[in-house]
């Protein structure tokens, strides 16, 4: 298994749909990757430069290909991912704010 600090632009347009459907766990079902995947858009973070950044388990090659084409490339652009160990991409993360405050609160 890998882990990986993903960083995008999280499109303004959709950031509202995707905060519905993370408040739903619509994602959550989707297999193999629906907890990981909502465990780290529940858990992401606001960069300085406009971007947002969480980190993700993930056993794709490339990386993120089936979250990509599930979810992340209808809500995010410029995906960038960068190998880590796992909560490496956590504590990197740990002092920004949150995206979505009551999420990222929830225990997944």
């Amino acid at each position: 298994m890998a882990y990986y600090l993903v960083r995008a632009y999280l499109s303004d347009q959709n950031v509202r749909e995707l905060q519905t459907r993370l408040e739903q766990e619509e994602f959550l079902g989707l297999q193999p990757f629906g907890k990981s995947l909502t465990k780290g858009l529940s858990g992401m973070r606001r960069l300085p430069d406009g971007r947002v950044a969480w980190e993700e388990e993930d056993y794709c090659t490339p990386p993120l290909r089936m979250e990509r084409e599930a979810v992340l490339d209808a809500y995010f652009t410029d995906l960038q991912v960068e190998r880590m160990q796992a909560d490496e991409g956590w504590a990197q993360l740990a002092e920004l704010p949150l995206v979505f405050a009551d999420l990222g609160a929830k225990p997944r």
